[in-house]
């Protein structure tokens, strides 16, 4: 019989550890976690995103990133321009900076990735993604 009382603790678990070995990972290249989740879900989401989207993505309040935004901009990583479709919103842009370390970052992952799902069949992948993807989709639309 499946263990749904401790499935969501174990799913949690499972997000927090594989960010934590990333994080790790990308220590040496002088990004925080919240640096580098921040340039991924910029480049995952086409390298241009309203800032409230981004927030919400990363799971962050608006506040929060606006003061990580800043820093990152400060920094080179990124730029804000005003939305062109409503003025009261900010697009975050990433920089030619970004895409060089991002190349980096996405090896690393994959790397991870590698050895974090070697000795998985395919089919044991499979059914899990599938699992996972019923779970997200039910979690959205409630």
């Amino acid at each position: 019989m499946p263990d749904t009382e401790t499935f969501p603790a174990l799913l949690g678990e499972t997000a927090r550890a594989w960010r934590a070995r990333l994080d790790e990972r990308l220590k040496p290249l002088g990004l925080s976690q919240a640096k580098w989740l921040v340039l991924l879900h910029l480049s995952h989401g086409g390298d241009a995103m309203i800032q409230k989207d981004l927030a919400s993505r990363i799971g962050i309040e608006g506040p929060t990133l606006v003061g990580l935004l800043d820093r990152m901009a400060r920094d080179g990583w990124l730029e804000r321009r005003e939305s062109p479709g409503d003025r009261r919103s900010k697009t975050v842009h990433l920089t030619g900076k970004s895409h060089e370390i991002l190349r980096r970052i996405k090896s690393v992952a994959a790397q991870l990735r590698r050895e974090l799902l070697s000795g998985l069949s395919e089919e044991e992948l499979s059914q899990c993604t599938t699992v996972l993807h019923k779970i997200k989709e039910k979690a959205e639309h409630l």
